[in-house]
Protein backbone atom coordinates (compact mmCIF):
# COMPACT_ATOMS: atom_id res chain seq x y z
CA UNK A 1 0.00 0.00 0.00
CA UNK A 2 1.34 3.45 -0.89
CA UNK A 3 2.59 5.63 1.94
CA UNK A 4 2.16 2.96 4.62
CA UNK A 5 4.93 2.90 7.22
CA UNK A 6 6.36 -0.40 8.37
CA UNK A 7 5.15 -1.29 11.85
CA UNK A 8 7.71 -2.46 14.42
CA UNK A 9 7.96 -6.16 15.32
CA UNK A 10 6.49 -7.54 18.54
CA UNK A 11 9.49 -8.47 20.70
CA UNK A 12 7.96 -8.65 24.21
CA UNK A 13 4.99 -10.44 25.73
CA UNK A 14 3.08 -10.23 28.99
CA UNK A 15 1.45 -13.65 28.98
CA UNK A 16 -2.02 -14.73 30.03
CA UNK A 17 -2.07 -15.31 33.79
CA UNK A 18 0.60 -12.65 34.43
CA UNK A 19 -0.14 -9.46 36.39
CA UNK A 20 2.26 -6.51 36.29
CA UNK A 21 1.86 -3.60 38.73
CA UNK A 22 3.74 -0.34 38.08
CA UNK A 23 4.73 1.82 35.15
CA UNK A 24 5.93 -0.05 32.07
CA UNK A 25 8.26 1.34 29.39
CA UNK A 26 9.01 -0.63 26.21
CA UNK A 27 10.69 -0.35 22.82
CA UNK A 28 9.66 -1.81 19.46
CA UNK A 29 6.54 -3.94 20.01
CA UNK A 30 4.73 -5.30 23.06
CA UNK A 31 1.79 -7.71 23.23
CA UNK A 32 -0.28 -7.95 26.40
CA UNK A 33 -2.32 -11.09 27.05
CA UNK A 34 -2.34 -10.68 30.85
CA UNK A 35 -3.07 -7.77 33.18
CA UNK A 36 -1.19 -4.48 33.69
CA UNK A 37 -2.03 -2.02 36.48
CA UNK A 38 -0.05 1.12 35.70
CA UNK A 39 0.88 3.34 32.78
CA UNK A 40 2.35 1.86 29.59
CA UNK A 41 4.61 4.11 27.55
CA UNK A 42 6.76 3.52 24.48
CA UNK A 43 10.35 4.60 25.16
CA UNK A 44 12.77 6.11 22.67
CA UNK A 45 12.35 7.71 19.28
CA UNK A 46 11.88 4.51 17.27
CA UNK A 47 8.37 3.46 16.11
CA UNK A 48 6.42 1.44 18.68
CA UNK A 49 3.47 -0.94 18.66
CA UNK A 50 1.25 -2.10 21.52
CA UNK A 51 -1.23 -4.95 21.09
CA UNK A 52 -3.81 -5.59 23.82
CA UNK A 53 -5.38 -8.98 23.17
CA UNK A 54 -8.95 -10.10 23.79
CA UNK A 55 -8.19 -11.53 27.26
CA UNK A 56 -5.96 -8.64 28.39
CA UNK A 57 -6.80 -5.89 30.85
CA UNK A 58 -4.93 -2.60 31.29
CA UNK A 59 -5.62 -0.01 34.00
CA UNK A 60 -3.62 3.12 33.23
CA UNK A 61 -2.57 5.55 30.52
CA UNK A 62 -1.28 4.14 27.22
CA UNK A 63 1.18 5.99 24.94
CA UNK A 64 2.58 4.42 21.76
CA UNK A 65 2.73 5.01 18.01
CA UNK A 66 0.50 2.12 16.97
CA UNK A 67 -2.08 0.75 19.42
CA UNK A 68 -4.36 -2.21 18.69
CA UNK A 69 -7.01 -2.93 21.32
CA UNK A 70 -9.18 -6.03 21.48
CA UNK A 71 -9.33 -6.31 25.29
CA UNK A 72 -10.20 -4.02 28.20
CA UNK A 73 -8.53 -0.65 28.82
CA UNK A 74 -9.43 1.58 31.77
CA UNK A 75 -7.63 4.85 31.09
CA UNK A 76 -6.75 7.22 28.26
CA UNK A 77 -5.15 5.92 25.06
CA UNK A 78 -2.70 8.14 23.15
CA UNK A 79 -1.77 6.67 19.76
CA UNK A 80 0.57 8.91 17.73
CA UNK A 81 0.01 7.16 14.38
CA UNK A 82 -2.84 4.64 14.55
CA UNK A 83 -5.45 3.41 17.03
CA UNK A 84 -7.24 0.22 15.97
CA UNK A 85 -10.27 -0.73 18.07
CA UNK A 86 -11.27 -4.30 17.34
CA UNK A 87 -14.74 -5.82 17.90
CA UNK A 88 -14.21 -7.12 21.46
CA UNK A 89 -12.48 -3.97 22.73
CA UNK A 90 -13.79 -2.16 25.81
CA UNK A 91 -12.16 1.23 26.44
CA UNK A 92 -13.11 3.43 29.39
CA UNK A 93 -10.99 6.55 29.36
Amino acid sequence: MFGKKAQPPIKSLIAHGTRVEGHLHFTDGLRIDGQVVGDICAAGDEPSMLVISEDAEVQGTIRADYVIVNGTVRGPVHARELLEVQPKANIEG
